[in-house]
């Protein structure tokens, strides 16, 4: 397992009261205190995943707990109809983010918003960043979305880009949740309550492709 590159400043900073510690002659303090950036590098860990070969599915893209299952709830989805998975990651799960389809990503946009606790029903309202996917003719799409002590997304992919189904496309830092779109004729494979692994675990099934992606 690895460690994301992101962490380094926050290990850094973490590490700095043991440095301290350590440089006063405080050296079991040091040694105590170290728990707090070994802590850090693990909220950044980034485990090695293996995928599911069945290009129909949908994958969950984040560790965490099904909070939504179903119809898209209203003002939190894209215009037209959809159906809505949405994920909630505590800080204790990985946090490293994984497309939920192979695909040609068609746009990525930021959107700012507010900072409310992810699992709050209107934490749709919060910063985010938004990916629309093309698979196969077919329009998935994938938000990661801030919480209260998330305060940042980082989505590595730009428009243009060719997506295997579970490649890693970014992380949040700390408790945040995500929320998938899918086409209505698809079959929702998961409910709320249930504990998903990003690009393992299936949460919908697509039907035949060719539907396209409404700009």
């Amino acid at each position: 397992m690895t460690i994301d590159r992101a962490a380094l400043p926050f290990v850094a900073l973490a590490a700095l009261p043991a440095i301290a510690a350590a440089l006063t002659g405080w050296l079991w303090i040091a040694l105590i205190l170290l728990v707090l950036p070994v802590a850090v590098a693990l909220f950044f860990r980034d485990p090695e995943r293996q995928s599911p070969a069945d290009r129909a599915l949908v994958l969950s893209p984040a560790d965490g707990r099904v909070m939504h299952a179903g119809p898209a709830r209203p003002l939190e989805a894209p215009p037209g109809d959809w159906l809505q998975v949405t994920i909630f990651l505590s800080v204790f799960d990985v946090h490293i983010n994984r497309t939920p389809v192979a695909g040609r990503v068609e746009r990525v946009e930021y959107v700012p918003g507010t900072f409310r606790a992810a699992f709050r029903h209107d934490s749709h309202e919060n910063e985010r960043s938004e990916i629309w996917i093309d698979h196969d003719g077919v329009p998935v799409v994938v938000r990661q979305v801030v919480g209260l002590l998330a305060r940042r997304v980082v989505c590595r992919v730009a428009p243009g880009q060719q997506l295997a189904a579970g490649e890693r496309i970014g992380l949040m830092k700390f408790g945040s949740r995500m929320d998938v779109f899918v086409p209505p004729d698809a079959v929702l494979l998961v409910e709320k309550g249930a504990r998903v692994r990003a690009g393992e675990t299936p949460i919908a099934r697509l039907a035949a492709a060719g539907s396209g992606i409404d700009r």
